[in-house]
């Protein structure tokens, strides 16, 4: 038996495509939103209930791909999550002292991207092994470790607010580095770190 979708849900799915197309910035959402009710209604109606700006943001870079909402639109700031969903928009303050930055190297595609979707966002390298050192420019090392990408093709790294540097990621025997900055203004997803 085929199954029908009703009209909202395929605007939702609609809705997701557009943004998938338009790669992970969303429009600007105004700064200092406060939590409320509405904010804990929406993180409880996807299974987020309780959980922090900095927990939700570590539970949907990580969540696999074919899990990720449809209903859901999770951006990250650099000084707050704002997510949107059929009831509207809302969002949740990041930490003074932290920000979050999430990388997605690449060897032949890529996307634009300014603030990165969490639940929308696609980079090329899934669940693939990675060396990721992030220095400032005194060049003090913040990051150096192996790791795994993401499903969703990213790696992501709650840094130090007002940091410059670069990050250099390795995999395959392939290098790439990108300019790193945390300032309140600076890109939340940086897709532009070529491998060669």
């Amino acid at each position: 038996m085929r199954s029908r979708r009703s009209l909202p849900a395929l605007t939702a799915l609609a809705a997701v495509g557009i943004a998938v197309l338009a790669g992970c910035a969303a429009v600007p959402a105004p700064q200092g939103a406060p939590a409320s009710s509405a904010t804990d209604d929406v993180l409880a109606d996807h299974g987020l209930a309780g959980l922090t700006a900095v927990e939700v943001i570590d539970v949907l870079d990580r969540v696999a791909v074919s899990e990720r909402s449809t209903s859901l639109i999770a951006s990250v700031r650099p000084d707050a999550l704002v997510l949107e969903d059929e009831r509207g928009e809302t969002s949740l303050p990041l930490p003074d002292d932290l920000a979050y930055v999430s990388i997605a190297p690449y060897v032949e595609q890529t996307h634009e991207c300014h603030f990165h979707s969490l639940t929308t966002c696609q980079g090329e390298l899934s669940r693939e092994p990675v060396r990721v050192t992030i220095t400032d420019a005194s060049g003090a090392v913040i990051v150096d470790e192996s790791t795994e990408t993401f499903d969703n093709g990213f790696v992501g790294y709650w840094l130090p607010r007002d940091v410059r540097g670069s990050i250099e990621i390795e995999h395959a025997g392939m290098t790439g580095v990108a300019t790193l900055s945390t300032s309140a203004d600076a890109p939340t997803c940086i897709t532009r770190l070529a491998l060669r």
